[in-house]
Order: structure tokens, then C-alpha cells, then sequence
């Protein structure tokens, strides 16, 4: 069963629609000679709340060493599957050859990614992170596909929070008897 709602009817200035067009104008008025609220884009810039995620990007340690060991977690969480990975071995003859393994290759295809945080979030390492960039462009399809050198350089540097480089040598270094 409905229910019928009665409205009260309209007088005569509510009729003619006079009140509302009076309202709008002195809307438009006092917006006309007030503060702007433009702004002028790319000049200015609006302010960025706190846990905006934007651009995700690739991130060294402080000594610049990268921090991905390419366990593909983020690229196995990733909903739209933007991002690729290819691991690669890290050189026997390397001084962090106890280190896993690094990513050989690592794009992220920005026309895909749908800033989710999601890959962030797995990360072990905290290799990925999510910048506050909002601004992307390219001329083609091809520009818009993040690989790891880009990638390395939107990112830059983050204190590492869990010292795996020092960790695991120290642990290898006590494993051998040195």
C-alpha cells in the first residue's frame, strides 16, 4: 500500500518563481565581487589530505640500494593487474648476494592502475609506495607504462625500517663463523 504525502499548495510568489530567481542572483552577486575560489592550475595547487594515494613508484633505501627483493606480491594483489614483474638473481660475486633476488624488470602501466594502495600495503619490503603526484600525462600509451628506472626516480629515497641489507649479512657473517 502507498502512502499519499499532501503538499500545501503554492501561493502566488512561490507560483511565479520570483523568491528563488531573487535568491540566485544575489548568489551570483555576492560571488562576483567576493574572494575567487579558482584556482589557477598549474600554478597553484590544492592542498593534499593526509593519506592521499597517488602515483605508486619504486623507493631505495638510504645507502641507494633497492629495496624490491621481487617476491610479486604486488603484482599478484593487483586488482586491474597493472603491474609486471620479472625477477632477476642477484650476482654470486656480489657483495649482497645473500639478498633474495631483485626485479630484472618492473612496469606499472599507469592507464591501468586504479591508485587502490594495494600493492603498498603487501609490500614486506616497503619498496612501493604510493606518492602524492596526481598529475600524469603522455602523448601515447607507450609514455604512460612506468618502468623501473622511472619508477626509481618518482620514488627516491625512504628511511628503511627493516635493514635487511645489514640483518642478513650479519646473519650470513655469524652462519660462516666470521
Amino acid at each position: 500500500m502507498s502512502i499519499i504525502i499532501k503538499r500545501k499548495p503554492l501561493n502566488f510568489l512561490e507560483k511565479m518563481y520570483l523568491p528563488e530567481i531573487a535568491r540566485g542572483l544575489a548568489t551570483t552577486f555576492r560571488r562576483l565581487w567576493g574572494k575567487p575560489v579558482t584556482l589557477e592550475y598549474p600554478e597553484q595547487r590544492p592542498t593534499i589530505p593526509e593519506g592521499y594515494r597517488g602515483v605508486p613508484t619504486l623507493v631505495k633505501d638510504p645507502e641507494g640500494r633497492e629495496k624490491c627483493v621481487s617476491c610479486q606480491l604486488c603484482e599478484f594483489v593487483c586488482p586491474p593487474k597493472a603491474i609486471r614483474i620479472k625477477p632477476g638473481a642477484i650476482a654470486e660475486d656480489s657483495e649482497f648476494a645473500h639478498v633474495e633476488k631483485g626485479p630484472q624488470e618492473f612496469d606499472i602501466d599507469m592507464l591501468r592502475c586504479i591508485y587502490c594502495g594495494m600493492c603498498q600495503e603487501v609490500c614486506p619490503e616497503e619498496a612501493i609506495w604510493l606518492q602524492n603526484d596526481y598529475s600524469l600525462s603522455g602523448y601515447s600509451r607507450a609514455e604512460m607504462v612506468n618502468g623501473k628506472e622511472k619508477l626509481y626516480e618518482l620514488g627516491g629515497t625512504l628511511p628503511d625500517q627493516h635493514f635487511k641489507w645489514k640483518k642478513k649479512q650479519e646473519a650470513a657473517a655469524k652462519g660462516s663463523g666470521h
